[in-house]
């Protein structure tokens, strides 16, 4: 189930112009709607406290005249007119009053069912000893007060503040505000809808404007992968889309020096193979061409024709083993192997050739080194560094190799006293079948592919290799190879 939802996701990839467009809204609306609900909220608070508080007053005034009134000791007839305002007043505010006096009987009730009875409540306690209290259902919608009427003092005619000779319990109605309230909410939802649909239309055309560049370089990308490496990649609307812009333009770049070497190589290939086979039959046919050749002619030929066909084994040789070091490091068979003794073999096995130009072969040791390599591999690399050094050397020159290491690396350095290398072409001596003089390495039996196998050893080894040389003075290869190899 769940490689069937991949599958479908793979295949419906959402545009990232969507979600994108969600978070506008979000980001507008959400603010929007939380504060369109605390101010909603904060209004219903308002408007029930100056409710309490208007009733509160009404109450108080209406308490204070049944107080000189004597409302609580007058007969029927006489509390006709206060029996009046209370049924108003509890009329106005959708309520219900109560008057308790200080036997907790109920003397007056605007609904006419409780009269006569009895009412002792935590409200009218408190009320008794001089408090106003109040509550507030916000279930139900409706609130409570509780007032004290105070006693008359007939004698001073004034209210006697700190006694109570009865209560009047209000019982209040919201509704109407909620009526109200859900009314603005509904206008408020409305106006709410419209913003969100505008929030979208603006988001959908916002993204669109803000993703445009992108589509540019999707599409430039799109082309490239067409094959037209020439594309230049150029969209600089953002710091993002310019970074990506470059990072192509670099690849492509890339790309057209691979495919450039590639095609280099191959015309290096045909012409390297192609140049012994025809001096071979160029040899043959001359053969071939004269009568009675004479034995030592003869011989003479076919000895050139021996070392064409020996040039063109190494060739193959040496293409071979490009080859086969370009599939991975993971053909690295890597063993803890003694540097030192490595180089003084590749050195004795160099030493002869050396010998017939008089060339001197110095090895120093800094100190012993053993490191992870892959014997056959870096033995091959060295001896190439120190077979260049002897074949591009002058008479009576010398070749310096030096081996050194610290706590992470080891270093050899292969220093000669030969012709040296031009500047312009120090950065291409490691490409394959470059040549700085082509007529000398071909006199001297080199491939120019020598340089090219030795970096690929190098780095299949995570090392670095590099070369630095004056013209006419000599050159000096430097490689950096770990202690540790970690595949």
């Amino acid at each position: 189930m769940r490689e069937r939802i991949r599958k479908i996701y793979r295949k419906h990839t959402p545009s990232v112009k969507v979600p994108l467009i969600i978070l506008m809204v979000m980001f507008c609306m959400i603010p929007l709607l939380v504060e369109s609900r605390i101010l909603a909220s904060s209004s219903r608070q308002s408007q029930v406290e100056r409710r309490i508080i208007d009733v509160q007053n009404q109450c108080q005034i209406l308490s204070n005249k049944m107080s000189r009134t004597g409302y609580l000791t007058n007969s029927v007839v006489d509390n006709a007119a206060i029996d009046t305002e209370l049924s108003l007043l509890s009329d106005i505010f959708s309520g219900r009053i109560l008057i308790v006096n200080s036997g907790f009987k109920i003397v007056e009730d605007t609904f006419s069912l409780s009269k006569g009875k009895t009412l002792i409540s935590n409200e009218v306690i408190r009320c008794f000893q001089g408090e106003n209290t109040s509550r507030y259902d916000s279930l139900k919608h409706y609130f409570v007060l509780a007032i004290p009427i105070p006693e008359f003092e007939q004698e001073t005619g004034t209210i006697t503040t700190g006694k109570t000779a009865g209560v009047m319990i209000v019982t209040a109605s919201t509704e109407s505000m909620y009526s109200l309230e859900d009314s603005l909410n509904d206008k408020a939802s409305l106006y709410e809808m419209m913003i969100f649909v505008i929030l979208l239309i603006l988001a959908v055309l916002s993204v669109h404007f803000i993703m445009k560049p992108f589509g540019s370089l999707i599409a430039s990308i799109r082309r490239v992968g067409e094959g037209n490496l020439d594309e230049d990649v150029n969209e600089e609307a953002y710091r993002e889309t310019k970074q990506i812009s470059e990072t192509i333009n670099k690849t492509l770049e890339k790309l057209k020096a691979v495919d450039q070497s590639r095609q280099e190589f191959v015309s290096n290939v045909s012409h390297e193979l192609k140049t012994p086979i025809t001096s071979i039959r160029v040899l043959a046919d001359s053969l071939m061409g004269m009568e009675d050749t004479p034995k030592e002619l003869y011989q003479e030929f076919m000895h050139d024709i021996s070392d064409e066909i020996d040039r063109e084994s190494k060739i193959i040789d040496d293409l071979l083993t490009l080859v086969r070091m370009d599939k991975a490091s993971s053909g690295l068979s890597c063993s803890q192997v003694q540097i030192n003794g490595l180089i003084e073999m590749v050195l004795k096995r160099l030493r002869p050739i050396a010998r017939k130009r008089n060339i001197e072969l110095i090895f120093e040791s800094k100190r012993d080194v053993s490191a992870d390599i892959d014997e056959v591999k870096f033995s091959l690399a060295v001896n190439n560094l120190v077979e260049n050094a002897v074949k591009y050397n002058k008479e009576d020159g010398w070749v310096r190799v030096t081996l050194d290491a610290d706590h992470k690396f080891f270093y050899l350095k292969v220093a000669d006293s030969g012709i040296g290398i031009p500047a312009e072409f120090k950065e291409r001596v490691f490409e394959r079948f470059y040549r700085v003089d082509k007529a000398r390495s071909r006199e001297t039996g080199g491939t120019g592919l020598g340089l090219a196998i030795t970096k690929s050893v190098v780095l299949m080894h995570h090392g670095a290799i590099r070369v630095d040389s004056v013209e006419g003075e000599g050159s000096t290869f430097m490689v950096r190879i770990p202690l540790i190899y970690i595949p």
